[in-house]
């Protein structure tokens, strides 16, 4: 895909426009005096998401053509520090021309990153396309032996604010590639990945990742607390409009609009998907030769269900694709979870994985029934995102329809605040110990521990006989139970064995109560008998 050719003269104009108001940039194209001025245009009506849709419908109705970027060497053949080199200029970022907090960037085509997207700014409601320039990059030390084309395109943009100082205006959210995107609360680290739509992932049929292919990015006013972006999205089995409002802040919302028209029947569609990386942890460990205990961008699938329960489901590193679901009538949220926030479980000076952000998705509109499912990929190092959760409709998908959902997405490190009760933060796994009459526990037996904390589960320290641990199981047989208090979670302990018959998956599941009264989430677990 190639974006428009523009002239030369009308890229260095709309670039001067980084560094001067609209208005100066509005004087400075006026024709000379003495010369006749044309007539006045017609009024263009406000560019706005009823014509990010229109283009999607139209788009609908035409042949899927995959994009054929043509890039110089010089930029396919890039490594990752050569392409990290390039960097854009930060006195030249895009709409301060409003005098609001916002500033957006733009990420340059090299590397991986190969598929040129069109940009526009909208300013009074008129749309107009930023065009690539050199004097937007400084190529560190990159050194390219021709010019590289003035229509080359950009890869994607980010969007600035201060949002851990007022001083300084810090990266907010980011698109590039596919159609993924990331953003940030105050004082996180980037870490796991949002994407606009998924396409049968884990089958049935070939997964697809459509693209946005073109966005609009509306120039938020002096005071505006929030920014207005718009997305047109195009994969070989639809195409969709998409509008995201994001508002910075402790934990940033965003909300999202998406109107989608597929071109053919789609036997999975995956919706609000999230993305992430566990290779090992405390519930998952194998031997890898790394000083670091835990390494994980995310620890685990929550899921609020329509019946009110809460379900904590530990993410894993199987040595096969695993593919979990949890049907509910209509789910009222679900996301992709960062539990543990202690620096000594990673021990990473760099990469502050304590410091990376849970995403939670609180769906608004579409989300009738279905499930979640989760997609657990085999990993051998750190750098593959091999999780994805997302919401999978139950009525088919079909050419022609129209869909339509809304929800809003929370970046967040206080899930604490998400529900009331008591969670589960520890999961542990180990052989039983022998049994009361010396026999040792058979080889298809395994111990489970959870720790749970939160909630009013420090209150019940005083009497701890009045909690009770409250297991199940599927395929398999739970032959003991225990529950002890744990000061140093201010919470309990408890204790699972089970035995079940070699070669079959058990749906593991406990909660802590008293009385009738849940106290906790329900944790869950699948567990492969050996």
């Amino acid at each position: 895909m190639r974006l428009p050719t523009f002239a030369r003269r009308d890229a260095l104009k709309l670039i001067a426009a980084a560094g001067v108001s609209w208005p100066a940039l509005a004087q400075a194209q006026q024709p000379p005096a003495g010369q006749p001025q044309a007539a006045s245009p017609q009024p263009q009506a406000r560019f706005g998401f009823e014509e990010v849709e229109r283009r999607a419908r139209d788009l609908a109705a035409l042949p899927y053509e995959a994009p054929r970027p043509d890039l110089p060497q010089s930029l396919t053949a890039m490594n990752f520090d050569q392409y990290r080199d390039l960097r854009f200029r930060p006195e030249r970022s895009l709409l301060q021309q409003g005098g609001g907090a916002f500033r957006m960037q733009m990420f340059h085509l090299g590397f991986i990153y190969r598929t040129p997207v069109v940009v526009n700014v909208i300013r009074d409601g008129i749309s107009t396309p930023v065009p690539y320039a050199a004097a937007l990059f400084d190529y560190g030390r990159n050194r390219f032996e021709r010019p590289l084309p003035i229509d080359l395109g950009f890869a994607g943009f980010r969007i600035h604010h201060p949002l851990n100082d007022p001083r300084i205006h810090d990266e907010l959210i980011s698109f590039l590639g596919a159609s993924y995107f990331r953003f940030l609360g105050r004082g996180q680290k980037y870490g796991l990945s949002a994407r606009g739509i998924a396409v049968n992932t884990a089958g049935p049929g070939q997964e697809e990742f459509p693209i946005f292919r073109e966005f609009w990015v509306d120039t938020p006013p002096a005071e505006a607390q929030s920014c207005h972006i718009y997305a047109l999205l195009d994969g070989e089995s639809l195409t969709g409009a998409f509008r995201f409002t994001v508002f910075p802040a402790q934990e940033t919302v965003l909300d999202i609009r998406c109107t989608l028209f597929p071109r053919r029947p789609i036997p999975k569609l995956g919706v609000a998907p999230l993305t992430s990386m566990f290779f090992y942890a405390e519930n998952d460990r194998r031997s890898f030769d790394d000083f670091r205990p835990e390494l994980h961008d995310s620890d685990g699938l929550l899921i609020h269900s329509d019946t009110g329960e809460w379900l904590w489901r530990p993410l894993r590193n199987p040595r096969q694709v695993e593919v979990s679901q949890f049907v509910d009538r209509q789910v009222r949220g679900f996301g992709l979870m960062q539990r543990d926030r202690t620096f000594e479980h990673y021990q990473d000076l760099d990469l502050n994985y304590e410091l990376r952000p849970s995403y939670w998705v609180e769906p608004r509109e579409g989300f009738s029934e279905g499930r979640v499912e989760l997609v657990e990929i085999p990993t051998t190092d750190e750098t593959n995102d091999n999780i994805v959760a997302y919401w999978v409709p139950n009525r088919p998908v079909e050419a022609g329809q129209t869909l339509t959902f809304s929800y809003r997405l929370v970046s967040t490190m206080n899930e604490a605040r998400l529900h009331p009760g008591g969670f589960a933060l520890n999961t542990f796994r180990t052989r039983p110990v022998a049994l009361g009459s010396g026999e040792q526990a058979p080889p298809n037996a395994a111990r489970f521990i959870v720790d749970f904390a939160g909630g009013d589960l420090e209150y019940h320290l005083s009497q701890p006989d009045a909690v009770q641990v409250v297991p199940s199981a599927s395929n398999a047989r739970i032959t003991r139970t225990f529950l002890i208090p744990n000061p140093q979670t201010r919470g309990f302990r408890a204790g699972i064995d089970v035995v079940g018959d070699p070669g079959q998956t058990a749906d593991l599941r406990a909660f802590l109560r008293t009385g009738n009264r849940a106290l906790t989430e329900t944790w869950t677990f699948p567990w492969k008998v050996d």
